[in-house]
Order: structure tokens, then C-alpha cells, then sequence
């Protein structure tokens, strides 16, 4: 089984369970088809990002986030915006082809107080803020945001 696979199984288990050891993450590995020396398990761990945390006596394995989504996405989202419009209710985000997703992932991913949610289609976006009077704000918000990841 190649390592793509192996590494998938990993995140499974640990996102599953609580993992207190490397012997029962090789256990629930073997268990679903993947038999693996310690040393691999090891490098699997390190390249996932995966780490020791205490609670009280107990310990477990947890994943520690490498970067948040939204800096993983800021370099590509300015250069795939063309405009963006709004009227009192709504603002309309043009896009690329096929870019609207990501430009709305990126902002879902801001977790903006004043905007409720997203809407994508494959090269415009709805983002629909929070009242009325946030519009202006919300607009101002994402062509500051946008726009860095034009830099």
C-alpha cells in the first residue's frame, strides 16, 4: 500500500480515537491492512504534523495545524478576482473561470463576524453579510483582504 494511503489511514485514527501510543496506532493501522516498522510510523508522524499533548495523566496524539487555511490560500486569491460589486444586501465577487470556490474558501476561512456565508459558482461568488449596514464594511473588508494576496 503506498504511503499517500498509509498517511490517510494515520489521519483517520488519530482523528477517531484517542491514540496514546505509537504501538496502538500500529495496532489500528495493522487492523486496517497497513504494517509498518516504528521508523515509518515515526516519519509518517513527523511529515503529518502529528504531536504529544498531556491531559492530567493521560497523553494522546493530536495533529498541530501548519498553517491556517486562510494563509495557505491568501497567495492565490488576489489574482483571481476580477470585481467586485455590491448593492445594499449583497456583494458579488467575479472571478476566473473555476476560482470562485477558492476565493470562497479563503473568505469562509477569515470567519468575518459580519458575513453570514458564501455562495459559489464557478467564476462569481455571493457573499451575503450580516445586515444591510454591515455591506459597506464587508466590501471594504474583502477588497483589503483580496488584494493582499495580490503582493
Amino acid at each position: 500500500m503506498d504511503k499517500h494511503a498509509r498517511q490517510f489511514a494515520i489521519k483517520e485514527v488519530i482523528a477517531s480515537s484517542e491514540v496514546s501510543s505509537q504501538d496502538d496506532l500500529r495496532h489500528a493501522l495493522r487492523k486496517r491492512g497497513f504494517n509498518v516498522t516504528q521508523s515509518t510510523l515515526s516519519r509518517d508522524m513527523r511529515e503529518l504534523g502529528v504531536s504529544w499533548v498531556t491531559a492530567g495523566e493521560k497523553g494522546r496524539y493530536v495533529f498541530q495545524p501548519l498553517a491556517s487555511e486562510a494563509d495557505i490560500l491568501r497567495p492565490f486569491v488576489g489574482t483571481q478576482v476580477l470585481s467586485i460589486e455590491a448593492n445594499q444586501s449583497v456583494i458579488v465577487i467575479r472571478t476566473l473561470p473555476a476560482c470562485a470556490n477558492v476565493v470562497g474558501e479563503f473568505i469562509d476561512a477569515e470567519r468575518h463576524q459580519d458575513i453570514i456565508g458564501t455562495i459559489a459558482g464557478d467564476n462569481a461568488l455571493l457573499v451575503i453579510p450580516r445586515s444591510e449596514k454591515k455591506t459597506k464594511h464587508v466590501v471594504e473588508f474583502l477588497k483589503t483582504k483580496l488584494n493582499q494576496g495580490r503582493q
